[in-house]
């Protein structure tokens, strides 16, 4: 079966290392619940991919940005299917990160 959504390589790491870290820091159960959230969210935004909020202070990219506890799901709209572009947590330095 096919997700409506593509996550980059980035993205993809990204989402590794948040559940290794929930694992690590909670359990195996909180680091699932992360992760369910988060493909949640991603399912959400095939359905409304409007939702979130473009960053210029962030980026002139074409991306959106959308919370998800505290970890923003990047992603690009315009294009089908959607494209996770990264997901970071709202703590890092996203600025430098995104336009790397």
């Amino acid at each position: 079966m096919t997700t409506p959504f593509e996550l980059t390589a980035a993205a993809r790491f990204d989402v590794l290392q948040i559940w290794n870290y929930s694992a690590e820091l909670a359990s195996v159960d909180v680091a699932d619940a992360m992760l369910s959230d988060l493909e949640s969210a991603m399912m959400k935004l095939t359905d409304r991919p409007g939702i979130g909020h473009r960053r210029e202070d962030i980026t002139h990219r074409d991306l959106r940005f959308y919370l998800v506890h505290r970890y923003f799901v990047i992603y690009r709209d315009n294009i089908v299917p959607l494209r996770i572009i990264r997901v970071l947590h709202a703590s890092q330095n996203i600025k430098k990160i995104i336009n790397a």
